[in-house]
């Protein structure tokens, strides 16, 4: 799982160049919702896949354009 982050990242890359923070936002929004599971449960040994995407620095690379941009706009 920890291989096919960057590469489905690099798949859309282009896509999270362009509207990239609302589609993180949204991701988050949904991984830490009420009721979700745990994305890491230590008790049981148990990491989530949402755990590799959420750390995954690539993806906050190619979000960082539309975050400054969206930080810009909204003053």
């Amino acid at each position: 799982m920890r291989a096919l982050v960057p590469v489905a990242v690099l798949i859309a890359s282009p896509v999270l160049l362009i509207a990239g923070a609302p589609i993180r936002r949204r991701y988050l929004l949904y991984v830490y919702r009420e009721g979700a599971p745990q994305v890491l449960d230590k008790g049981h040994g148990q990491v989530s896949a949402h755990y590799f995407v959420i750390t995954s620095r690539l993806l906050a690379w190619f979000c960082r354009p539309t975050e400054l941009l969206a930080r810009l706009v909204s003053r």
